[in-house]
């Protein structure tokens, strides 16, 4: 299995002749809320037609559903959240779209991908996705905060591979919301308490490094020291891909 880290969240996976794409995208985030990336984002051009894109959910930061149509076109194959999907098929166009809740699992070629718990921070739908190649299982979490599903996720699924998690430990001060100054997704700290509890073989970060925008878009400070002390500390190995970057496990 060959884990190749996208810009920020994404991730392609290739496994048993399969190719996944996991929460690409390119340029058509909210740029008011994130701002400008602080790291060079790349178009997808190059990457040959995947067999199915899943998405952990539809903030603009994970579902890029212009650049998905202009780099694949509007029969790609979508598998998403459960409730999502009437809404990405009406408002984009798309033709081919499937919904899973969690536990629910589909197969491509020799892979079986599952629908599992992640906590969005903000309330609206999200899951994570695990893949299993019959050698080797996976799992990437979107942009989860701290939950109480690892021991559940690892029990039923685990022990795994890599655990792709994100760590930067965002916080959101928006003006339409009651601010709640705390992390909507995990922070380093947590990540690697998380890939602890996943019993996974290594933590993968995600979803770092290219966004802050204060006031709005907070990311929290010092993340790659704290990960590295933190990981030490709990004996979790970590693997940190630059973007494009790419790990055969």
């Amino acid at each position: 299995m060959i884990i190749r880290r996208l810009q920020w969240a994404g991730a392609q996976i290739e496994a048993k002749n399969v190719r996944i794409l996991i929460d690409p995208i390119y340029n058509s985030y909210n740029k008011e809320f994130f701002g400008k990336p602080l790291q060079k984002f790349s178009s997808l051009e190059d990457i040959l037609y995947p067999d199915a894109v899943l998405i952990t959910h539809l903030h603009s930061d994970h579902f890029d559903p212009d650049y998905i149509i202009q780099s694949f076109g509007l029969e790609t194959r979508l598998f998403v959240p459960k409730g999502t999907e009437e809404e990405i098929m009406i408002k984009y166009g798309f033709k081919n779209v499937k919904g899973f809740l969690v536990d629910e699992s589909f197969i491509i070629g020799d892979l079986t991908i599952t629908a599992s718990y992640s906590v969005d921070g903000l309330g609206d739908e999200q899951v994570s996705w695990i893949i299993n190649d019959k050698e080797k299982t996976i799992i990437h979490c979107g942009d989860t905060l701290w939950h109480g599903y690892w021991w559940g996720i690892s029990k039923k699924y685990g022990p795994f591979e890599a655990a792709l998690l994100p760590i930067n430990g965002a916080i959101v001060c928006d003006s339409d919301m009651i601010n709640s100054y705390q992390p909507i997704c995990l922070t380093p700290e947590q990540a690697i308490a998380a890939a602890r509890l996943l019993e996974s073989k290594l933590l993968i970060p995600i979803h770092y490094g290219s966004f802050h925008n204060p006031p709005i878009y907070n990311e929290t400070e010092d993340i790659k020291s704290r990960l590295l002390l933190t990981a030490e500390q709990e004996k979790v190995a970590i693997k940190l891909l630059n973007h494009w970057e790419a790990i055969e496990l």
